[in-house]
C-alpha cells in the first residue's frame, strides 16, 4: 500500500492524454499549455531510454494521473498484481493520486485486446465490487471506474445506470465520467443522454474525460479517440458541468493526431466551459450555456434511458 499522495485529488483544469507520439510536442510546449497530463501505465511500465528521460522531464513540469487499460476489474481471471505493483511504482515516482480503469472486462485465458461490457447483474455487481476492493486496498486509494462505451449487451437484469451506481455503493470506488462514452452509446441504444446522467452517482465523479468518435452510421458510432470532438459532445459537457461543476477533464486523442495548436485550442475549449460552469455555480452569470445546450440535445428524438 502506498501512502496517499499530496495531489489525492484530480489536477483541477484541463488535460491531455501523454501519448508516445506526442512525446515532441508535448516537451516542447509551455507550462501553461495543460494543467495536467493522463499517462497510460501500460506503456509506460519498465519504459528506459528517451522515453523515460521524456516522462522525467514532463513528470517535473506537469501533474500526472493514470488510466489504464488491461487491470481486467470484471474479467474471470485473477487479478494482475505484477501489473499493480507497477501501477504502484509509478504512483510512487511521480506522486499520482489518481489511478482510473474501465468498468469493463478484457480477458478470459489470456487478453482480448478488447473491452467488453460487464453483464448487469445484481451477481456481477457483488464479483466486481470484490474485485475493486482488492485493488483499492492494494494501492491504498479509491480506484476510479469510467463508463464504458458497448455495441452490445450479453444479458441485463439492470439498467446500465443501475449497475454502475450499485458497484459504486458496494465498492466504495468512484467514476470518471465519459461524456463521449454517454454520447455515443446513447445513439447506439437509443436513449436520452441526459436522463442518464442524471440517475448516476455524480457526487462520486473525480473527473471527465471528452473525446471524438467515428459515425459509421447515424445510430450507429465508434468510440475511437480519432476525430475532434463534436458539437452534440461539447453541449453534453456543458451539462454535465451544471450538474457536477467544473470537474478536471481530460481531452482523450489516441491517433490522427493534428498539430499542438489543434489540441490545445480543444484544451481551451474545456477551460471556457470550466470558467463558464464555475462562474454561473458562484452566481456571476446565468447558466445560459449549459440550458442553450439542453435545447439543442432536446431536439433528438430520444428513448427512454436505460
Amino acid at each position: 500500500m502506498i501512502d496517499a499522495p499530496e495531489n489525492a485529488s484530480a489536477p483541477p483544469g484541463a488535460g491531455l492524454g501523454l501519448r508516445r507520439a506526442l512525446m515532441g510536442p508535448l516537451l516542447s510546449m509551455a507550462d501553461e499549455a495543460v494543467d495536467f497530463l493522463e499517462l497510460a501505465p501500460e506503456n509506460w511500465i519498465g519504459v528506459g531510454g528517451r522515453y523515460a528521460d521524456g516522462l522525467d522531464e514532463l513528470g517535473e513540469r506537469f501533474p500526472f494521473v493514470m488510466h489504464g487499460l488491461s487491470l481486467d476489474i470484471g474479467g474471470p481471471d485473477p487479478l494482475d498484481m505484477q501489473l499493480l505493483d507497477g501501477v504502484e511504482a509509478l504512483m510512487r515516482r511521480f506522486d499520482i493520486g489518481l489511478y482510473s480503469e474501465h468498468l469493463t472486462y478484457c480477458a478470459a485465458d489470456g487478453h482480448l485486446y478488447d473491452l467488453l461490457p460487464i453483464p448487469f447483474t445484481e451477481e456481477a455487481v457483488r464479483y466486481v465490487s470484490g474485485r475493486i476492493r482488492q485493488v483499492q486496498d492494494r494501492l491504498g486509494v479509491p480506484l476510479v471506474l469510467e463508463n464504458a462505451s458497448y455495441y452490445a449487451q450479453a444479458h441485463r437484469d439492470l439498467s446500465e445506470a443501475e449497475f454502475i451506481s450499485a458497484v459504486v455503493a458496494e465498492s466504495g470506488c468512484e467514476l470518471l465520467l465519459d461524456v463521449n462514452n454517454v454520447y455515443v452509446n446513447s445513439i447506439n441504444h437509443g436513449y436520452d443522454p441526459v436522463s442518464f446522467m442524471e440517475r448516476l452517482p455524480l457526487d462520486r465523479v473525480r473527473y471527465m474525460h471528452i473525446a471524438g468518435h467515428y459515425d459509421e452510421a447515424d445510430d450507429l458510432k465508434v468510440d475511437t479517440h480519432g476525430t475532434d470532438v463534436i458539437d452534440p459532445v461539447w453541449d453534453l459537457l456543458y451539462i454535465a458541468y451544471a450538474r457536477t461543476g467544473p470537474l478536471a477533464t481530460l481531452l482523450e486523442r489516441d491517433f490522427n493526431f493534428p498539430g499542438l495548436s489543434d489540441l490545445l485550442s480543444e484544451i481551451e475549449q474545456i477551460r471556457s466551459a470550466q470558467a463558464s460552469s464555475g462562474m454561473a455555480t458562484r452566481g456571476r452569470m446565468p447558466a445560459g450555456a449549459a440550458h442553450t445546450a439542453r435545447q439543442r440535445l432536446d431536439a433528438a428524438d430520444w428513448a427512454t434511458a436505460p
